[in-house]
């Protein structure tokens, strides 16, 4: 975290001390939230809202004596859908298709395991400090408020229970303090004994009867494009080459993230005789940037500022293999 300078005057030295012991004890709850989602056995009713749109999921984790992680979560709203995660493995069962997905879970994070395990780099590029308490679902919690220190990424406002750091409420803000999208437990219990039948699949998926579709790991390599100039802070964490349903050929995916939230780079050839659409468009809480690069459609999505799309997008250009 970067400071002002200490002022020569002691008077000025003690609110820097006071903001420092603040963060620290911000970071210590961040800490204990991503802690809690990994280690704990809870079951409970979420809410996900985004604009207009609104789903209630219940999910159940549990982690066994050998400390593997198991969970199950289920959609309330629309199309049954269940999925199932043991450790990183991650199968979906879509019945209204007769659809078995089964793939590896690669640094997708999922309510209410939103934070990375090393918080370090949450605190560089944003002012962590302790709100005050609040009741979720029945539980007091502790409030602990994330202020971008720059343009180019979005505040959050989380909350967590006092006596287990279980994170039971996760609200995003733009630029305007207005909501982009938010997780909230309607009713949770931390802690106890889960019975490990509760986990298991509602569906058989029984071959023959269903689809099993098992997604290969994508390909980590070179792609040969490059982002010249990143916002800071956000790195790049996967770079591959994966088949997209619909697409007739294999799109470049470029994934970056400051830790916290992530930003999605696509690179798909141009083709047909329609002309590229370039510019800015908007999806629920994501900012979408677009522009034709070397024949190819450069498409940049992030639940972050517009500022930070079009940095990154116009920031790619190919460099050869």
């Amino acid at each position: 975290m970067k400071f002002l300078v200490a002022a020569a005057l002691m008077f000025a030295a003690v609110p820097a001390l006071a903001v420092d012991s603040a963060a620290g004890e911000g970071i210590k709850w961040l800490e204990r939230m991503g802690s809690a989602a990994r280690s704990q056995n809870f079951s409970g009713t979420f809410v996900y809202q985004q604009g207009n749109r609104v789903d209630t999921s219940r999910i159940t984790h549990y982690v066994d004596d050998g400390g593997n992680e198991l969970e199950k979560l289920e959609s309330l709203d629309g199309p049954e859908r269940e999925i199932i995660r043991r450790n990183d493995e991650v199968r979906c069962y879509i019945p209204g298709s007769k659809l078995l997905k089964v793939e590896k879970r690669r640094g997708r994070k999922a309510f209410p395991d939103l934070l990375p395990e090393q918080v370090s780099a949450v605190a560089e590029h944003y002012r962590v400090r302790l709100g005050g308490r609040e009741r979720v679902a029945g539980i007091e919690c502790q409030i602990v408020i994330l202020e971008p220190k720059d343009d180019m990424r979005y505040g959050h406002t989380l909350c967590a229970d006092r006596d287990s750091g279980l994170l039971v409420k996760a609200v995003m803000l733009d630029e305007n303090r207005q909501v982009v999208e938010q997780f909230s437990f309607t009713q949770v219990i931390i802690g106890g004994v889960i019975d490990p039948a509760h986990l298991k699949p509602r569906f058989a998926a029984t071959p023959g009867e269903w689809r099993e579709e098992r997604l290969a790991p994508p390909v980590i390599s070179e792609t040969g494009w490059s982002i010249a100039n990143s916002p800071p802070g956000f790195k790049k964490v996967m770079e591959m080459k994966r088949a997209i349903p619909g697409k007739g050929a294999e799109v470049t995916h470029i994934v970056l993230s400051d830790g916290l939230v992530a930003v999605s780079v696509f690179i798909e050839p141009l083709g047909g005789d329609k002309p590229p659409r370039s510019g800015f468009s908007r999806r629920g809480g994501v900012n979408v940037f677009a522009r034709p690069v070397s024949e190819h459609m450069v498409t940049v999505l992030g639940e972050t500022p517009v500022s930070t799309v079009q940095l990154i997008g116009n920031s790619v250009s190919y460099s050869g293999r």
